[in-house]
């Protein structure tokens, strides 16, 4: 993990240097043009050495926990991603909670319903997995916010009810296409190829209800599901890029999304690492999950 993120953050910093742009001219606006001005900068900020050595600055504040200063914000790094961080964290939860509560419900009741209802639960899932995020954003907050007026468009509210309030809507976005991937699985996990629930075709042979239901359809579609939950996981993560500046939400996807056009390199180095070990950790926590619900795979046996 330590690898990844190290040649990650170099990779990074390195398009950042090859990106169009100076950011001393963006800091110094109508006085771009003052020598004096530039070369004070370009020390401050070490422009004036090679490449590697300006990463090895950017690594050494990293390890004693120095995260820079932004250019931009004139504040440090480490305090703008700190006060942003619970509103990313709470939108990725409650957007995680949707994506289970209707993955789960919706691809229960398409295994359990007769044809024609699984048909068209099938045709609605196929619309969401297809439809942009940033589309979806329009028509919520034109339904529900511009028509309707249920619920707010900019801000992340007060309060954690006041919190949710604002939420629900960027949640509902992240979470829509999620939710239609968890609802795939959980109906294919349940059901055989023939397209028959596994626990009907089971009693109807003679077998226990329960054994069916607890060892064998239990365990083999927590295996699928928990594959397609760390990649939600991790999708909905890189998803709040898109959705909070959809909707105006103060968080680290917002906050990625003005650096890089402000080219404040000290914010976009930070929050870009951020996100990168938040997969990580998402990675890392589902292969607990497989050694968890099937010991065989921490040994290589097969399933």
């Amino acid at each position: 993990m330590a690898l990844t993120l190290l040649t990650a953050s170099f990779l990074i910093f390195v398009a950042l240097q090859l990106a169009p742009g100076n950011p001393v001219d963006i800091m110094l606006g109508a006085k771009a043009g003052d020598p004096e001005a530039v070369r004070r900068l370009n020390a401050q900020y070490h422009f004036d050495q090679p490449l590697l050595v300006q990463y090895g600055h950017w690594l050494t504040g990293l390890l004693h926990g120095d995260l820079g200063t932004s250019f931009v914000f004139r504040e440090s790094v480490s305090s703008l991603i700190a006060a942003r961080v619970p509103t990313s964290a709470l939108l990725v939860a409650y957007g995680g909670v949707l994506v289970l509560v209707l993955g789960f419900a919706v691809g229960l009741v398409a295994s359990r319903a007769g044809r024609t209802v699984d048909t068209g639960i099938s045709v609605l899932l196929s619309v969401a997995l297809a439809t942009p995020t940033y589309v979806i954003a329009i028509v919520l907050i034109t339904v529900f916010s511009l028509y309707l007026d249920w619920f707010p468009v900019f801000g992340s509210g007060d309060g954690l009810l006041g919190r949710l309030h604002h939420l629900t809507l960027p949640a509902v976005t992240l979470a829509l296409s999620s939710s239609a991937a968890m609802a795939r699985v959980t109906r294919a996990a349940v059901k055989d190829e023939e397209g028959r629930d596994h626990v009907t075709t089971a009693v109807a042979r003679g077998l226990d209800r329960r054994t069916v239901l607890g060892r064998h359809v239990v365990r083999n579609a927590l295996l699928p599901i928990t594959t397609i939950a760390g990649i939600i996981g991790a999708g909905l993560i890189a998803g709040t890029v898109i959705v909070e500046n959809a909707f105006g939400l103060d968080g680290v996807g917002s906050l990625l999304v003005q650096a890089i056009t402000r080219k404040d390199y000290a914010v976009v180095q930070s929050t870009s690492v951020l996100i990168i070990a938040a997969f990580l950790l998402v990675n890392a926590f589902v292969d607990v999950l497989y050694g968890i619900i099937d010991p065989r795979t921490r040994t290589g046996g097969t399933r």
